[in-house]
C-alpha cells in the first residue's frame, strides 16, 4: 500500500511540474467575500512578515468562527479586538463585522431545513447557465446596460427576447452596484432608473430576479442586514405605492457568512435554486436544487453542529453499495482523513476548471478565426484575453492545493497511516445523485450581445453666470422663488440670436406687456454678486446694461429688493 502512496505523490509532482515550479508560499483562499490571504512557507518569509497586532489576530480568529457558524464566540472576539484597536477606520470595520455576528446569532432563531434534491459545483464564470431558465437569455457583461466587467460574480444580465422591462445590476457613478429598472417604449428603452432607497445600499446589489408573477424580487446584497459576504433578500411589490417594499433577508440556509446568489423558483413549482461558494475553492460556486415549499416552516436552531448540517445542504444520495461501504470500513471518519478528501476534491475541481477554461478558449479562438464581423471579433478578442488572464491564477491555486495535498500524504506516510487511494479517488470523483428524483443539470446557451436603444439623459443646464465662446439662452425662463437679481442687456422688437448675446450665459427672455423682447443675464441671489459682474457684461459691448430685481418671479424696485435682502 505504501508503494501506491509513493506513486500517487510522484503523480501529483508530475502534474505540478508540467505547469511550473512549486512556489515557496501557499495561497489560502479565504471563504466568502474577503478574498485570499498568503501564508509564508519559508523561515525567511516568516521572519520578514510584518507583526500582526493583537486586534488583527483576534479579528482573524473571530472571522474563522463566523465561517464556522460560531457566532457567539465571534462576537466575543470582535469585542476584544475593539478594545485593543485604536485606528478609527479599523474600528468601523470591526463594528460592522461584530454586527454581522450579532445578525447571525439572531438568525439562528429562524432557520428553514429544506429537502435538498441535488447540488453541483460550477465555475463562477457561467454557473447561471445551469439554471433551467430561458435559453440564450443571459447576456455577457459588459453590455448596453452594464458597462463594467471584472466583478467576481456579476458576469451577465438576464434579458430574454421579447422582454418589456428589465431589472439589472450596474454600477453607479461611484462604482457601487445597485439595481436599476428600464422598460421598452416601443422605439426606445427608458432611461434606467435606480430603485428606491430601501433596496439601495452602500454595498453591491447583484442578480435581481422577479418571481414568475412579478410580485417578488429576489436579489443578493453585501450592504444590507446580513451575516457577511452576499446574502439573499426578497422585496415585495407594494401595489398601493407602486414601489418595492423593504427587503427581507431570506435567512438560513439561503444566506450564510459566505456569498449566496441568484435565488430562483422554477415556473413548474417543483424546485428552488440558489448558488453559494460555501466550502468552494476560488472561482467556483455550488448550485443547490431544493424541493419547492410553498409554506416553509422555520424553527430555532440553538445547536451549532445542527446548524452546520443544515447549512451544508447535502443532498440525499443513492447507496453506492460496496464502494461506499468498504470506504467507510477502511477509512476512519477522523478530521485528518476528511481534510485529505476535501483537499483531493479541491485539486480535482481545479484541474477540471482549468481544462474547461482551455476548451472554452479554444472554442472562442475558433469563432474568432471564422468571424468576419469586426465588432464580434473585438468582443471575442476581449473574452479570450479575459479567460486567458484567469488561467494563471487557477494554475497557481492548483499548485498550492497540490502542495498541501502532498504535505498531508507525507504526514500520513511518516506516521504509518495507510489509506486506499483508489477509494479516496472514487469518493472524490463521485457525482451527487438525487435520491428518488432524477434531476440533471443542463447548460443553457449564452445569449447574443445585448443591443438596446436607450434614452439619452437630458444634459443639466448650468445656470451659473459665464462668458463662453458661444452664448446660451436659458433652458427655462422661469425665475426661482425669493429675491433674484439679473443684469438686463437690451430690449428688442424681434427675438435675439445667439450672435446677439456675445457669449453671455445664461440669458433669459422677458416679454413685457408692450410686446418687446427684453433680455437679462444671470441669476444672482445678492446685489453685490450682480454688481461684481456688471462691468464684465458692459465690457462685452452692452454699455447700457443695468441691474434689475425680481421677487418670486415678479419685477420689483432694486432698492426695495436690497432692503429686503438685508
Amino acid at each position: 500500500m505504501r508503494y501506491i502512496l509513493f506513486f500517487h505523490i510522484f503523480y501529483f509532482l508530475s502534474v505540478v511540474s508540467a505547469s511550473g515550479a512549486l512556489q515557496d508560499t501557499v495561497s489560502v483562499a479565504a471563504a466568502g467575500h474577503g478574498g485570499a490571504a498568503v501564508m509564508p512557507d519559508s523561515l525567511a518569509a516568516r521572519k520578514s512578515a510584518p507583526a500582526i497586532s493583537v486586534a488583527d489576530s483576534l479579528a482573524r480568529q473571530a472571522d474563522r468562527y463566523m465561517l464556522d457558524y460560531e457566532f457567539l464566540k465571534a462576537i466575543s472576539l470582535y469585542r476584544q479586538a475593539l478594545e485593543s484597536e485604536q485606528d478609527s477606520v479599523k474600528r468601523i470595520a470591526l463594528e460592522n463585522r461584530k454586527l454581522q455576528g450579532e445578525n447571525g446569532a439572531s438568525m439562528m432563531g429562524y432557520v428553514y431545513n429544506p429537502t435538498v434534491v441535488a447540488s453541483h459545483r460550477f465555475s463562477t464564470e457561467d454557473f447561471f447557465l445551469y439554471y433551467p431558465m430561458r435559453d440564450s437569455s443571459w447576456r455577457r457583461v459588459p453590455n448596453a446596460l452594464d458597462s463594467l466587467s471584472g466583478h467576481p460574480f456579476a458576469k451577465a444580465v438576464y434579458v430574454p427576447d421579447g422582454s418589456r422591462e428589465v431589472y439589472f445590476s450596474a454600477p453607479d457613478e461611484d462604482g457601487v452596484r445597485n439595481i436599476w429598472h428600464t422598460e421598452d417604449r416601443d422605439t426606445v428603452w427608458s432611461l434606467p432608473a435606480l430603485l428606491n432607497e430601501q433596496v439601495t445600499s452602500s454595498g453591491d446589489e447583484v442578480y435581481p430576479l422577479l418571481s414568475s408573477d412579478g410580485t417578488r424580487m429576489y436579489f443578493s446584497s453585501d450592504g444590507l442586514y446580513g451575516v457577511g459576504g452576499y446574502d439573499l433578500y426578497v422585496s415585495e411589490w407594494d401595489e398601493k405605492n407602486r414601489d418595492w417594499g423593504v427587503p427581507v433577508n431570506m435567512g438560513f440556509p439561503y444566506s450564510s457568512p459566505y456569498d449566496d446568489l441568484l435565488f430562483y423558483n422554477t415556473p413548474d413549482g417543483k424546485y428552488t435554486m440558489f448558488a453559494s461558494n460555501r466550502g468552494c475553492p476560488p472561482d467556483s460556486i455550488n448550485v443547490y436544487v431544493l424541493e419547492y415549499d410553498s409554506m416553509p416552516i422555520h424553527a430555532s436552531v440553538a445547536d451549532v453542529e445542527a446548524l452546520r448540517e443544515i447549512m451544508s445542504l447535502e443532498p440525499d444520495r443513492i447507496d453506492d453499495g460496496d464502494v461506499e461501504g468498504k470506504a467507510g470500513a477502511d477509512m476512519p471518519e477522523n478530521p485528518e482523513v476528511r481534510k485529505y478528501m476535501q483537499k483531493m476534491k479541491e485539486v480535482k475541481s481545479l484541474r477540471d476548471t482549468i481544462y474547461a477554461y482551455g476548451i472554452a478558449v479554444d472554442e472562442l479562438r475558433g469563432r474568432y478565426a471564422a468571424s468576419d464581423d469586426a465588432d464580434e471579433k473585438e468582443m471575442l478578442a476581449g473574452e479570450i484575453g479575459r479567460r486567458e488572464s484567469v488561467i494563471p491564477a487557477l494554475n497557481d491555486s492548483l499548485k498550492t492545493a497540490t502542495s498541501a495535498l502532498q504535505a498531508i500524504e507525507m504526514e500520513f506516510l511518516f506516521n504509518g497511516v495507510v489509506i486506499d487511494l483508489d477509494k479516496v479517488n472514487a469518493e472524490a470523483d463521485r457525482e451527487i445523485v438525487p435520491k428518488d428524483i432524477n434531476y440533471t443539470f443542463v447548460k443553457m446557451e449564452m445569449g447574443d450581445s445585448l443591443v438596446m436603444d436607450i434614452e439619452k439623459p437630458e444634459p443639466e443646464f448650468d445656470y451659473t453666470f459665464m462668458v463662453l465662446p458661444e452664448g446660451r439662452f436659458a433652458l427655462d425662463n422661469m425665475l426661482p422663488e425669493g429675491i433674484v437679481y439679473q443684469i438686463q442687456i437690451f430690449s428688442l422688437t424681434h427675438p435675439a440670436s445667439i450672435r446677439d448675446i456675445k457669449g453671455l450665459s445664461p440669458v433669459f427672455l422677458h416679454r413685457p406687456s408692450n410686446g418687446r423682447y427684453t433680455y437679462a443675464v444671470g441669476l444672482f441671489r445678492s446685489y453685490a454678486d450682480a454688481l461684481s459682474q456688471l462691468n464684465k457684461v458692459r465690457g462685452r459691448g452692452f454699455k447700457g446694461a443695468y441691474i434689475v430685481a425680481f421677487k418670486d418671479g415678479q419685477p420689483i424696485n432694486v432698492n426695495i429688493a436690497r432692503r429686503q435682502e438685508n
